[in-house]
């Protein structure tokens, strides 16, 4: 089950301003779905904001607003801005126990697995000390989505329903982030991530605006 396109921004005004530290941090990753070609997904994390995208400022793009808890997924060629905010969730199933087991690895990093009823359902290798505010804005937007991907996992027909997509997606979202920044992931449908660098660029305020010309709307509640 995918993240829903893309998912970001700050959600209530279209000109808020990002606070000024003069840099940002940028991540680079190559994410890959099972039997699709491999692609980039640029992080850009500020105290306030975090944006994902492809690597191009012009491009499409999701924005979080970390300080109102709000994302939004903006669609140029559509000229649509989808609003999504956080939801209540029903609570966990009984007997609802997922297992993360962690053993350590290279120096500052552990290799982590996380599992529920026998199936592995996402592990990694994660970084406690690299980014760890990259690692808590993408911990952010998991929460702020749980509850709409909760919405998407119950409207799935049944055979696509799996237990490690809650585990990942809803009731424990940010466990492997605790962790640390993901280096490496694989989750049980063969979707993977490979960290490939890490910069602080000049910041460039501009993008983390939805654009003047597209408007907000709500995402289904």
């Amino acid at each position: 089950m995918r993240l829903l396109v893309l998912l970001l921004w700050m959600g209530v005004t279209q000109a808020a301003e990002v606070s000024s530290p003069q840099h940002m941090t940028e991540l680079r990753y190559v994410d890959q779905d099972a039997g699709d070609p491999p692609y980039l997904t640029r992080i850009l994390v500020t105290p306030d904001f975090m944006r994902m995208d492809d690597g191009k400022d012009g491009g499409d793009f999701v924005v979080l607003d970390r300080q109102r808890h709000k994302l939004i997924n903006v669609m140029r060629g559509n000229k649509l801005a989808m609003v999504f905010t956080p939801g209540a969730l029903p609570p966990k199933p009984a007997g609802w126990k997922p297992k993360l087991v962690t053993h350590l690895a290279a120096k500052g990093t552990q290799r982590f697995s996380l599992t529920m009823n026998g199936m592995t359902c996402n592990e990694g290798v994660a970084a406690k000390g690299a980014a760890p505010d990259a690692a808590r804005a993408m911990a952010e937007l998991k929460s702020i989505l749980a509850a709409t991907q909760y919405r998407v996992w119950r409207d799935s027909p049944r055979e696509m329903q799996h237990d490690c997509d809650l585990v990942n997606q809803v009731w424990d979202s940010g466990a492997t982030l605790q962790l640390g920044l993901p280096l490496e992931e694989r989750d049980f449908r063969g979707k993977t991530r490979q960290f490939e660098s890490e910069s602080n660029p000049l910041l460039k305020p501009e993008l983390f605006r939805v654009p003047n010309d597209i408007p907000l709307t709500d995402a289904p509640s």
